[in-house]
């Protein structure tokens, strides 16, 4: 297996998040834009994703190019990013943000795709593929935030530059041969989402991500407003994503154990938690450490569950597409309806209160998987 290939794409692809995530609210921010304004934004990177893995998806399934099409919306988010350097209107920046992440937003699902079929039976190494992900995540926020300290939010855009030209670099020496899978498994796609297990699972990753858009867009904004710097703000995301990776680690030992619906569940609660102790705690700096220590939980227990789960029931043909819905729902409608919220809610109801109701939110996600996915449904 080619790990080192596959490992090497997701390393700039989540290095690249630990820029734009962490720090693109700070850099519209300092062009002068509300909290509504960014919300709307940050909206946009999302809800792309309702729609462009699912185009893509399809395409990479019935033609068998999914590295293809990796490299090609790798290329072309690059070129469309790079129109952030020519103007900074509301207007411009939005049809910029709604290109970029049309193309941006394709790559992963696909990839996710070619990893699995490259794994074979041997899915449980995921993890130690993913987490190199992770490590560029951490490596980014840790030199950006004190890089953001001296020199001010302008240098972002051309950082991102570097990072989404790693992506498409690396795409290049990936692995083609597992784009190319066939089988005589052809369940219409239709017949599966008609299955209340699948459904209820699709939910559920709607709920968990849409309990994250506060975070996403606003916990930087709400560290920074609150007195912390730039430097502490990016180690306090590393550390999230450095218990991240320590469950990566331990995931192939996690699931035989507890299994995927508990593991699933308990993240669920377990996020709900985290969202109340930012909200009400902000200034009590071992309460937030806490807090990010459980990202070890709503995104690592989390994503490594609902993928598997996705992996499961998304067979032959019908893989492409089931990684896409993933991304699409969860990430993208899930994040963009999030996002949206807190930015109507913020200035309204102010910070605490935005992040209960991302408690709330998660906490129904939480109730629909201990309703509808139990073990007389699934053999987890």
């Amino acid at each position: 297996m080619p790990y080192w290939r596959l490992s090497g794409f997701y390393l700039f692809f989540f290095a690249s998040l630990g820029a734009l995530i962490p720090y693109w609210s700070l850099y519209l921010k300092s062009l002068g834009y509300s909290a509504q304004e960014i919300g709307i934004f940050m909206a946009i990177i999302m809800a792309t994703k309702i729609i462009s893995p699912n185009i893509w998806g399809y395409i990479a399934d019935r033609t068998g190019r999914r590295m293809a099409i990796i490299r090609l919306g790798s290329l072309l988010a690059l070129i469309c990013f790079a129109g952030v350097l020519i103007a900074q209107t509301f207007w411009w920046l939005v049809v910029v943000m709604v290109a970029f992440s049309f193309f941006w937003n394709a790559a992963l699902p696909q990839f996710e795709a070619t990893t699995f079929n490259h794994l074979g039976k041997d899915t449980h190494h995921y993890s130690s593929i993913r987490l190199w992900g992770s490590i560029g995540f951490i490596i980014t926020v840790v030199l950006l935030g004190p890089l953001l300290d001296d020199n001010g939010a302008s240098i972002l855009p051309y950082f991102l530059l570097v990072l989404f030209a790693g992506i498409w670099l690396s795409s290049l020496i990936a692995p083609e041969s597992a784009s190319n899978h066939h089988s005589a498994d052809d369940v219409h796609l239709w017949s599966l989402l008609k299955k209340p297990t699948i459904l209820a699972l699709l939910f559920v990753c709607l709920f968990m991500q849409m309990s994250h858009g506060t975070y996403y867009t606003f916990y930087t904004i709400y560290l920074s407003e609150s007195g912390y710097t730039n430097s502490v703000i990016g180690q306090l995301w590393a550390l999230g994503v450095i218990a991240e990776v320590v469950v990566f680690l331990f995931m192939h030992k996690l699931v035989p154990k507890f299994g995927l619906l508990f593991l699933l569940q308990l993240s669920l609660a377990l996020t709900a938690i985290r969202w109340l102790l930012i909200g009400f705690f902000v200034q009590e700096v071992f309460v937030l450490i806490a807090a990010q220590l459980l990202h070890a939980a709503s995104f690592g227990v989390y994503h490594a569950a609902a993928i598997h789960l996705i992996h499961r029931f998304f067979t032959g043909r019908n893989q492409g597409i089931g990684q896409a819905l993933y991304s699409s729902l969860s990430f993208g409608a899930g994040g963009a309806i999030g996002s949206y919220i807190s930015g109507m809610t913020w200035d309204v109801l102010g910070p605490s209160l935005t992040f209960w109701i991302a408690s709330v939110i998660a906490m129904v996600g939480f109730v629909i998987a201990r309703i509808w996915l139990n073990s007389s449904h699934i053999q987890a």
